[in-house]
């Protein structure tokens, strides 16, 4: 199978990169001074969006500086893809640095309320510039260019990405979609688009090498990789995405009266590692990173011990133990009620939990979930999905009060 994706380029970023970056950088400025202000309240919990502001910024003044004036003529010349990553990465950091200057100039004095949807969303933009830096951190270590020679974790991974994309260190989604389909079987529609939510973690309809990497040291072994998928990030109730370690937190202590409550997410400070929260049996609540566990065995294990009992407070806790069991290739079928147990509102905040993008702003009768229109479109077309023959009609513009989730505690 030859490599696929976007062509390398020897050429240097251009005049209209480079302004975009001083424009980025600009704006981050901007923005970390709005997030100084003390009736803001950011605690230095991870993700404390200050400091990711400052960090991004030393780093990308680091990676951009040999573009930059007269020496951007004199400077080597890019690395493989360097420029396309850089074009990718700053389009979408400035798109990201906007919404959240956006948020403060139309929720003004709501920015301040905890509760809000303006904070809330504030909140999960954190999470994606957390995502953003990572990446950045992984791919110009030191603040040059290693993106080509970056190495998945996992072996079969590794093999998989060199063989579809040689040393590309980014493509387009649909590219990576269509050749992850080629040794793993999914659907187009919902599923494809549920796939591409956790995936594509900076939300830029590309994935990187090292978003690949994470995805694989999540759900791991490769061989059952969208059996494990399906069965911990779209069906399982204690699953969340985008969520901090405060909120994580303000969630279980509705469940202090039931020990044994839990629910998990990715960690930002260890990327690939999830980070598992649940209310103790002297009502306290626990935030922990598994070690060396892959999370269906730490979820088993927990299980057996007494700390994990109560997904997200709920009486039926999921059976784990077939995910120990050798994977059979072939189509992972998922059920339309597994679907809609993805799509619980009572999970997510205002967010489409497809897209994690846009608010769902459309209701699903008669079940009355809650979406955003671009995802209902999606599922009505025919050609790309059977569910949306359940779907018998749409009502506009309601308000919702739930979230997705994904954070962790502080080392």
């Amino acid at each position: 199978m030859a490599a696929v994706g976007p062509k390398s380029t020897s050429q240097p970023p251009t005049s209209g990169d480079r302004r975009l970056a001083d424009k980025a950088l600009r704006r981050l400025e901007k923005l970390y001074e709005l997030c100084m202000n003390p009736l803001l309240g950011l605690r230095n919990n991870p993700p404390c969006l200050p400091d990711l502001i400052s960090e991004t910024v030393m780093l990308l003044i680091e990676i951009w500086e040999p573009y930059q004036g007269s020496k951007a003529s004199n400077s080597q010349m890019p690395r493989g893809d360097e420029t396309y990553y850089l074009r990718v990465h700053i389009r979408n950091l400035l798109d990201k640095v906007n919404r959240a200057l956006l948020l403060f100039k139309e929720g003004q004095e709501k920015i301040f309320e905890e509760t809000s949807s303006y904070r809330r969303n504030l909140t999960k933009l954190s999470l994606l510039f957390s995502h953003m830096l990572w990446e950045l951190k992984a791919l110009f270590p030191e603040g040059r260019f290693h993106g080509d020679t970056y190495r998945v974790t996992k072996s079969e991974a590794e093999e998989f990405w060199r063989h579809s994309f040689g040393n590309k260190c980014i493509v387009q989604w649909t590219t990576f979609k269509q050749q992850l389909k080629s040794v793993h079987a999914f659907e187009e529609g919902m599923e494809s688009m549920a796939l591409k939510s956790t995936i594509d973690l900076t939300c830029n309809d590309h994935i990187s090498i090292f978003e690949f990497d994470i995805f694989i040291r999540l759900f791991q072994p490769w061989m059952s990789l969208i059996r494990n998928w399906n069965q911990l990030a779209v069906t399982h109730p204690g699953y969340m995405a985008f969520l901090t370690y405060d909120q994580v937190e303000g969630r279980l202590k509705h469940y202090l009266h039931r020990p044994g409550s839990y629910i998990y997410r990715l960690s930002c400070t260890r990327m690939g590692q999830w980070a598992i929260g649940h209310v103790t049996t002297d009502g306290a609540v626990v935030q922990t990173i598994p070690q060396n566990t892959p999370l269906y065995l730490a979820l088993i294990q927990g299980f057996k011990e007494g700390c994990y009992l109560y997904p997200d407070g709920r009486d039926v806790n999921p059976d784990l133990t077939s995910l120990c069991e050798p994977s059979q290739r072939g189509k992972v079928k998922v059920t339309e009620e597994q679907y809609e147990l993805y799509c619980d509102i009572g999970s997510t905040f205002q967010l489409c939990k497809i897209c994690a993008e846009r608010d769902k702003d459309t209701r699903i009768q008669p079940c009355g979930h809650l979406l955003c229109q671009p995802c209902l479109s999606g599922w009505q077309d025919p050609k790309t999905d059977r569910i949306s023959q359940k779907i018998k009609g749409v009502e506009g513009k309601v308000s919702v009060i739930s979230s997705l989730c994904s954070s962790e505690p502080t080392d």
